[in-house]
């Protein structure tokens, strides 16, 4: 079966698409930044050096140094698809990181979106 082409799409060319979207709806590029962070154990550091190196989303995923547990509280539909039921590991993780920039853009609070 063939990949999906998000899977060799680059995460840096993606990005400045979630951060409009943010800053579309009053909220900012480090609120983004938070959230992938949160997502991937990416420091800031790390996530602009995958933003430069222009790592493709499942590279960036796969190397990710820990995926955050709550992440499986991530629930609802993106893509018209539902997050929690998308068997591939890699497109879940993609999904879960628009779902999040999409509650960002909905005006949903950090400790809700980071599910604290």
């Amino acid at each position: 079966m063939k990949k999906h082409r998000i899977f060799t799409t680059s995460v840096s060319s993606v990005y400045p698409y979630y951060v409009a979207k943010a800053e579309r709806k009053n909220r900012t590029k480090a609120e983004v930044d938070e959230i992938i962070c949160w997502l991937t154990g990416y420091s800031q550091e790390e996530l602009e050096v995958q933003l430069k190196k222009d790592t493709d989303f499942e590279t960036f995923f796969s190397e990710a140094p820990t995926l955050n547990p709550s992440r499986l509280l991530i629930k609802g539909v993106i893509c018209g698809m539902r997050v929690e039921n998308i068997e591939d590991p890699i497109m879940r993780e993609i999904r879960y990181l628009d779902k999040l920039v999409d509650e960002l853009a909905k005006g949903k609070n950090m400790d809700k979106i980071l599910r604290h």
